[in-house]
């Protein structure tokens, strides 16, 4: 076991925490328990002393009442049979001086008694009295006594103004035997309290913490190269669930970012292979024998347009990673879409008037932040695909304005459209519609790509809609400040 883990963290200081909060708890108990019982003994105690101060002191004139013999009591000797010592208990005492009163309510069983002279001298003492009783030192006249616990007796004294004290005590023994088994009892309720505690905490912090372990499953997974593994995120209402959806959504966009890059890799390598192959073909042919110099100037021609094919598919390729990784400086200046949408214009009607296409413009003033290159590269890119996509004698229609506080570059054509299938895949990097035209014109494919990165990295966006036989439609927005 991992005692360093979260699990064995969080269960040992709830399992401190509830072991003080029962402690704390049943102690408590036990404490107002004993107080209550001590207090039921006192006023027990209280209770039987009453009846035993008018019997037990002295009457007028400093006489001395004696209780008679029986229930309980110790009358003092005929004078000649006097035991050693009684001189201690009763001095020049006469017993007809005593006027012995009974004492009634006072249950032998229960109580025991004493008195005591005010030099300290023992009077009376009931039979079942522990030996060596002595008086309580804190008992002061006009007080209710005081209660002290001697052993396993508690006993009560009280002085009466005259001096004499008379006290009152019983055995705490069957009290203090129930305290015992209460004690045992909560020492049991709170001991299984703290065991179901701690085993269900131990379940809840295990089912909370599920979510980790096929976290860390998933992540060693997916670090030997499983891209497609995910976490079970059953209970997304959870903290740890909404970190799962996380991270498997990060889990998605990085399988789609290594599958993109696999892809891009093939794509670029595939690209790369055909002008490479022209020049190893060509170059061979050559080779092989003594050619004329018009075979060796058409060799070199060859080779000169597949090089340029590769240069400028390098050049794309190098574009497209500056951009990824935000080295591609911006411009952030203002200037008007309309103007530079213009230029393009001027400079793309030459190739639309080879193929009879006529291009309609409503340039409206549209004032955006940003690079005005950058913002011409991605409008001549539209413009050309425009024309390499339309029919011969069809129409290009080019707009700027203000969309929703946006600045708006809107080129649609007349060509044969796009069709559905293709639309959400038609700015991936090396994406052809029509892949056989666009190898045969010297397309890299790259085109779309590379506008829609410029155009986020403006913090805009590009779109499409297009119908297949009627044309297409691409919208470029870029913020205005």
């Amino acid at each position: 076991m991992n005692f360093k883990s979260i699990k064995w963290r969080l269960q040992a200081w709830h399992g401190f925490l509830l072991m003080v909060l029962v402690a704390g708890l049943m102690g408590g108990f036990y404490t107002f328990e004993r107080r209550a019982r001590l207090q039921a003994v006192d006023t027990a105690l209280q209770g039987a002393l009453t009846p035993l101060l008018p019997k037990l002191a002295p009457v007028g004139n400093g006489r001395r009442d004696v209780p008679p013999e029986g229930r309980g009591f110790r009358r003092p000797p005929p004078r000649g049979e006097e035991p050693p010592g009684f001189e201690n208990d009763f001095p020049n005492q006469n017993p007809e001086e005593f006027r012995p009163r009974p004492v009634e309510g006072v249950d032998l069983e229960k109580f025991y008694y004493a008195s005591w002279s005010p030099v300290k001298r023992r009077v009376t003492v009931s039979t079942n009295a522990p030996p060596e009783l002595s008086p309580d030192e804190r008992a002061v006249p006009n007080t209710p006594g005081s209660v002290r616990t001697v052993g396993v007796n508690r006993e009560w004294t009280h002085q009466i103004p005259n001096g004499y004290r008379v006290m009152v005590g019983t055995s705490l023994a069957p009290v203090l035997a129930e305290l015992r088994h209460l004690a045992m009892w909560l020492v049991f309720i709170g001991g299984g309290t703290v065991v179901c505690g701690l085993t269900v905490g131990w379940w809840l912090a295990s089912r909370a913490l599920k979510p980790i372990e096929a976290i860390s499953r998933t992540a060693e997974e997916i670090a030997r190269g499983d891209l497609s593994k995910r976490i079970d995120s059953s209970e997304t209402e959870s903290e740890l669930g909404q970190l799962a959806v996380v991270l498997n959504s990060t889990f998605s966009r990085l399988d789609a970012a290594f599958e993109q890059q696999r892809q891009f890799t093939s794509d670029a390598a595939h690209e790369l292979r055909t002008p490479v192959s022209v020049i190893l073909t060509q170059t061979q042919s050559t080779l092989n024998k003594e050619r004329s110099p018009e075979e060796y100037r058409e060799t070199l021609e060859a080779c000169q347009r597949a090089a340029q094919r590769m240069r400028l598919l390098i050049e794309s390729l190098l574009e497209l990673a500056r951009l990824d990784a935000g080295q591609e400086a911006m411009k952030r200046i203002r200037f008007d879409l309309a103007n530079t949408t213009r230029e393009c214009v001027e400079m793309i009607r030459p190739l639309a008037d080879e193929r009879c296409i006529t291009i309609r413009t409503e340039l409206l003033p549209a004032g955006c932040h940003g690079d005005s290159e950058r913002v011409a590269q991605v409008a001549l890119n539209l413009l050309m695909n425009a024309v390499q996509h339309n029919k011969s004698g069809g129409q290009i229609h080019i707009a700027t304005k203000h969309i929703n506080g946006s600045a708006a570059l809107i080129v649609s054509d007349t060509g044969s459209g796009i069709a559905a299938e293709h639309l959400p895949h038609l700015f991936k990097r090396f994406y052809r519609a029509d892949a056989a035209r666009t190898s045969s014109q010297g397309r890299s494919g790259l085109g779309l790509a590379i506008s829609s990165a410029i155009v986020h990295a403006h913090g805009g966006s590009i779109g499409v809609e297009s119908k297949v036989g009627e044309g297409s439609v691409f919208t470029v927005r870029l913020p205005v400040t």
